[in-house]
């Protein structure tokens, strides 16, 4: 059985940590542009943090590559292990490859060809489980049969600090910014946004945005505690969207985010030709969530900076997706 990790008690991502973070990962991630999405008179103004640049083509190691960065030696040789849709996995077995130690993934099984194979190329040891298997395994830190050192994908304040360096560039990218929108699956990502938007700029706006299949924050926000999303349904966001808001994760993001925009599929496929056509970028369901969400106009008129989160997306669905084949 996998080692349990003792859970802390939650407590804010300081901008020391954060600035510290930036430091120790600098080697291994790059600072993402931003560019705009043109378009044209009436539109938002919408900037796209692009994070499908990234190594991996996903935000996730920005906070990977801190959180086995400090694992303290004994924890590290051990191994790690993660569990994930393919992002984080990616972001762990790329970090723990630098770090010479191996590294075990459960995948949620429906996640992406594209990402699996990368997981297998960066080294890591599959294991393939079922979605509810896969939420609650993240609940309980342990998984059967799984040895090592559990990373946790978003619960974990040394992951969420990595993930916070980005709204440090953002802010730094874009000082006129007036909203920030990232997609929210377990949460991680947002909470590390928000921690270092806020901590500096709290007059910015930081939004979630989710698809309407799996929207337990938005829900969250309105009954103003963690919520269960009954009607959840997978979609071909697989990188955002959980079945529920851990009680832990909202702790985490009540504080510095303003709410959670839901967005329909076909808005998020709708954002995804619109950055092929525009930017030539190529984003995932979860990336393109932000931009649908700042299209409805319920982040106001701008500047926006939609945080495009990853690009791994098999090619052949993504042309599927945005109506091309």
């Amino acid at each position: 059985m996998a080692m349990r990790q003792a859970t802390d008690d939650v407590r804010p991502v300081t901008l020391a940590e954060v600035v510290a973070a930036r430091e120790r990962i600098a080697n291994v991630v790059v600072r993402t542009p931003v560019v705009s999405l043109d378009l044209g008179p009436g539109a938002p103004d919408i900037r796209l943090k692009l994070e499908n640049l990234q190594p991996i083509n996903a935000f996730k190691l920005r906070g990977a590559a801190n959180a086995v960065a400090l694992l303290p030696q004994a924890e590290r040789a051990l191994g790690v292990w993660t569990i994930s849709a393919g992002n984080a996995g990616q972001g762990v077995a790329y970090a723990a490859r630098a770090a010479g130690v191996p590294c075990t993934v459960v995948v949620i099984e429906t996640a992406p060809a594209s990402k699996i194979e990368r997981m297998r190329s960066l080294g890591a040891r599959l294991v393939m489980a079922p979605f509810d298997a896969c939420w609650a395994a993240l609940e309980a830190r342990s998984f059967p049969g799984i040895e090592g050192t559990f990373v946790h994908p978003f619960d974990d304040p040394d992951f969420i600090a990595g993930n916070a360096t980005m709204g440090l560039e953002i802010l730094e990218q874009v000082p006129d910014a007036r909203a920030v929108i990232a997609a929210i699956g377990g949460g991680g990502l947002i909470a590390g946004v928000g921690s270092a938007v806020k901590a500096s700029r709290p007059d910015v706006k930081v939004w979630g945005a989710e698809p309407e299949t799996a929207a337990p924050g938005a829900l969250s926000f309105e009954c103003g505690e963690p919520q269960q999303f009954a009607n959840w349904q997978a979609s071909f966001v697989d990188g955002a969207g959980g079945k529920s808001m851990f009680p832990r994760m909202w702790q985490r993001i009540k504080d510095v985010v303003d709410g959670s925009i839901v967005v329909t599929l076909d808005q998020t496929k709708n954002a995804m030709r619109l950055m092929a056509e525009k930017n030539r970028v190529i984003s995932e369901g979860a990336g393109a969530l932000p931009v649908a969400a700042a299209l409805t106009g319920k982040a106001g008129r701008g500047p926006i900076v939609a945080v495009v989160s990853g690009g791994n997306v098999d090619l052949k669905v993504f042309a599927q997706l945005i109506g091309i084949c």
